[in-house]
């Protein structure tokens, strides 16, 4: 099972992606998780005692460069990046993880020898893994080339009861279809009424996979600065349905 979850800035996909490693590992599975979110946050989610000193492989600019081989306007399409999971990969009992990050493009200028690197990394990680992947996205699917997205067995789209998160919904749908992606799902977040979800599912013109209501312990442990593996109530319970769903669809090819 390799999933990517995506979703606009602030609709809590990071929080999915962690709730979903945790259901995953309760059911069996050795999970790795990839933060290629351009604010990796997965290292704290997920409770790991470094988080703090976590470098994502996007900052590691002199390492890019490097790979790339770049060389002025040339650089390498197919950079040397086998031995980089060995070396700046976490790993915790069933649970792995590598944080890519995104590189940052400022004013204008073009980050590509430095994407080339992230994407032959993220490719690597995908094609190679024998775990369930959950890869924490950011809010397209510009990561993924073609050559990879056959990987991925589905995309999950989180979206909150708000217009403007339906619309980068919408979009990011549509490149995923694009991409010629088999199973994408659409994941509500912070649901507090059946109101909501209606709302959600008329606009969306699909029904949602689960629906994640808002759930004040979640608040709590991240204030707290504690891994949301914790967690045993409602987004416990609905990421618990969110793995059980994912497994039966994905099992039938649907």
């Amino acid at each position: 099972m390799k999933v990517a979850v995506c979703g606009k800035g602030g609709v809590g996909k990071s929080t999915i992606a962690a709730l979903l490693c945790n259901a995953l590992i309760n059911r069996g599975y050795q999970v790795l998780a990839i933060d290629a979110d351009p604010s990796p946050h997965l290292a704290r989610l997920l409770g790991f005692k470094e988080a703090d000193q976590v470098v994502p492989i996007a900052e590691m600019k002199e390492l890019l460069t490097a790979r790339a081989e770049k060389d002025g306007p040339f650089y390498s399409l197919n950079p040397k990046v086998d031995d980089l999971p060995e070396k700046f990969m976490l790993r915790k009992g069933d649970l792995k993880l590598m944080v890519l990050g995104a590189v940052r493009e400022a004013g204008g200028g073009c980050a590509c020898p430095e994407q080339t690197v992230l994407r032959r990394l993220l490719s690597l990680l995908l094609l190679q893994s024998k775990e369930a992947v959950v890869v924490d996205m950011e809010a397209g699917v510009e990561h993924f080339g073609r050559a990879t997205i056959s990987a991925i067995d589905a995309v999950l789209i989180v979206v909150q009861p708000y217009r403007g998160s339906i619309e980068t919904a919408k979009q990011i749908e549509k490149m995923a279809r694009d991409l010629k992606v088999k199973n994408i799902f659409f994941v509500g977040n912070n649901v507090v009424s059946p109101e909501d979800e209606k709302f959600l599912e008329e606009e969306l013109q699909k029904p949602l996979l689960v629906a994640f209501p808002r759930d004040d312990e979640l608040a709590r442990l991240e204030r707290q600065g504690l891994p949301l593996s914790e967690t045993r109530g409602l987004a416990y319970q609905t990421a618990e349905l969110l793995a059980e769903k994912l497994e039966k669809a994905l099992s039938h090819g649907t």
